[in-house]
């Protein structure tokens, strides 16, 4: 019959397509041409079969796997299902559908991020020291000769200091005495000026705080009416008067130069101060600083300069001298300094000594004079590193 032979035929062909089931690198695409046979007239039986095929790299066709079966017909024949996974990349049948998964939702979130800035001072190249020289001239005599760039220096720490607030702004001997004090009038500015002459006394190896605390016992632990003056420090006992300077140096021996500076100056001095430096000096634990301070504070004379540590200190740093001892670097000073400086140059440098320019630990990255270059001295930083944190957000 004719059915039986198209089923032949497609027996064949399906055989033929088999044998050419071999591994290919290239993607081919074989459509088997469409067979239709007419049957009879009225019973009329029309077959079509097309075959699509499509070949991957490396792996098997489908078409491979069918086995003919001369038996039956075209309709009876199944395509097996293939065993082995569709590599990825091959293309999906249309019916296939794939979800795929819904983004991560992310969060901002804060992040400290540390950044390093680097930054160089603004300073000039270090300055050398230039002291002030002595010149002969023709008759012998000796002049002294200021350093060539000391008004520079002295006019920029000044302008400093303006902007720095140390204890001998505060608490310094100038600043310790009370006004008023004395229920006599005529006794008000005498006891003034003994306070200043205590409180430099107490000064000597003693820090300013302590010095005003040790002032402030004697103001208010002395009796009623005249606190701290001649009278009191006459009457009070020495046991007492220790313990109430107990806090500053060589409390021991001030105690006794106090009370024999009392005597001195009920009896020889009509119970006020001497007026002059020898008189000042003459005084037990008087010495040449503490004289010219007290002639500056208390009478308003300025006879010269009183050089303590920091003024000895800070003007050898400067290169102004080369000097051993505190009164060395007075009589240098006063060689060529104008005199119209004697006054403020002590506190000038004592502030910055006590702020700026410490014995230990100099700050001169907080230093006007470093940065400018004009101090020789200087131990300058060449780097310094900032750290910044920054909130970054992602």
């Amino acid at each position: 019959m004719r059915t039986s032979r198209i089923s032949q035929e497609s027996a064949k062909l399906f055989n033929a397509l088999s044998s050419t089931g071999r591994r290919s690198s290239s993607r081919l695409r074989a459509n088997s041409s469409a067979l239709t046979s007419d049957i009879g007239q009225s019973g009329d039986l029309v077959v079509s079969a097309t075959i699509k095929n499509e070949i991957l790299d490396d792996e098997p066709t489908a078409a491979s796997t069918i086995t003919a079966s001369t038996a039956g017909d075209i309709e009876d024949i199944v395509l097996p299902s293939s065993s082995k996974k569709r590599k990825r990349g091959a293309e999906t049948p249309a019916t296939s559908v794939t979800a795929s998964p819904a983004p991560k939702r992310t969060s901002r979130r804060a992040a400290v991020k540390v950044e390093e800035t680097t930054i160089t001072p603004l300073r000039q190249k270090k300055a050398r020291k230039q002291p002030a020289k002595k010149v002969k001239k023709e008759d012998g005599e000796v002049e002294i000769h200021a350093p060539p760039n000391w008004q520079e220096l002295y006019n920029t720490c000044l302008e400093m200091r303006k902007n720095i607030v140390a204890p001998v702004d505060t608490m310094g001997c100038e600043t310790l005495a009370q006004e008023n004090i004395s229920p006599r009038a005529s006794s008000t500015t005498a006891d003034k000026r003994f306070q200043t002459l205590i409180a430099l006394m107490l000064s000597s190896q003693t820090k300013d705080t302590t010095n005003a605390i040790a002032m402030r016992n004697l103001q208010t632990g002395l009796p009623a009416p005249g606190g701290l003056c001649l009278e009191n420090i006459l009457e009070v006992a020495p046991e007492r008067l220790n313990e109430l300077i107990y806090s500053v140096g060589f409390h021991n021996n001030k105690t006794r130069y106090i009370k024999a500076t009392a005597l001195i100056l009920r009896d020889q001095y009509d119970g006020d101060i001497p007026d002059t430096v020898e008189g000042l000096m003459g005084l037990p634990g008087v010495g040449p600083k503490m004289a010219y301070l007290c002639l500056s504070a208390a009478w308003g004379k300025t006879e010269g300069i009183g050089v303590d540590v920091h003024v000895h200190r800070i003007t050898n740093l400067w290169g102004w001298h080369k000097t051993r001892t505190p009164e060395e670097t007075r009589e240098m000073l006063q060689s060529w300094l104008p005199r119209q400086h004697w006054h403020e140059i002590n506190k000038m440098l004592v502030g910055l000594g006590q702020a700026v320019c410490l014995p230990v630990g100099r700050r001169c990255g907080d230093c006007e004079l470093g940065l400018r270059g004009l101090c020789p001295s200087a131990s300058m930083p060449v780097v310094k590193r900032v750290k910044k944190e920054l909130a970054v957000e992602y």
